[in-house]
C-alpha cells in the first residue's frame, strides 16, 4: 500500500506543471448562465415527437398489413366473389363511418347496442366464409353470403335512422302538436 502511495505521489509530481491553470475568461459564468437559462427546445418535445411518429408508424403498418390479409383473404373464391365482398365492405365501412360521427352522450346506447349486434354478424360471416372455404363456391353459401351482407348494411342504415330520430326528439323536446 506504501509503495503505491509513493507511485501516485511520484506520477503527480510529475504531471504538476502540466495542470490547466489558465483562467477562465471575463464572464465566462455569466455567459453560461445564459445558455443555460436560454429557451430552447426541451428534450421533453423531441421524446414527444419521437413517440408520436412511432406511433403513427405502427398504425401504418398495422393498416397496410390488414388490407394485405384481407386481399388474400379469398383466395379461393372466384373474382365474381371477392368483388362482392369488397363491394359490400365498402358500403358496410361508410355506413358504419357514419354511425361513429354520430357518436354522442344521448346516442351512445344505440351505437353501443348496434356495434354488438354487429360482432354477431360478423362471426356469422366469417362462419360463412370458412364455409365457402371448405366447400367450394355453391348457390347457398354465396346467397347466405349476400345475405349476411345486405343484412348488415340494412341494419346500419336502421340504426341510422334511430339515432336521427333520437337526435330530432331531443332537439325539439317541448314542441306541442295541435
Amino acid at each position: 500500500m506504501k509503495n503505491e502511495n509513493e507511485k501516485l505521489d511520484n506520477l503527480f509530481q510529475k504531471l504538476e506543471h502540466d495542470w490547466d491553470t489558465e483562467e477562465i475568461e471575463f464572464k465566462h459564468e455569466q455567459r453560461f448562465l445564459d445558455r443555460l437559462n436560454s429557451n430552447k427546445p426541451s428534450k421533453k418535445y423531441f421524446l414527444a415527437i419521437a413517440i408520436a411518429a412511432s406511433v403513427i408508424l405502427f398504425i401504418g403498418i398495422s393498416l397496410l398489413h390488414r388490407t394485405e390479409v384481407k386481399e388474400n383473404e379469398f383466395h379461393f373464391a372466384s373474382k365474381e366473389t371477392q368483388q362482392t365482398d369488397s363491394i359490400f365492405t365498402v358500403l358496410i365501412e361508410k355506413e358504419l363511418e357514419k354511425i361513429n360521427e354520430k357518436k354522442s352522450p344521448e346516442n351512445k346506447k344505440i351505437i353501443t347496442d348496434a356495434l354488438k349486434q354487429m360482432k354477431v354478424l360478423d362471426q356469422d360471416y366469417e362462419k360463412i366464409i370458412k364455409e365457402l372455404e371448405t366447400n367450394g363456391e355453391s348457390k347457398q353459401i354465396i346467397y347466405a353470403m349476400i345475405s349476411n351482407l345486405q343484412t348488415r348494411i340494412s341494419f346500419l342504415q336502421t340504426v341510422l335512422e334511430h339515432i336521427e330520430e333520437n337526435e330530432q326528439a331531443i332537439q325539439l323536446p317541448n314542441e306541442k302538436t295541435i
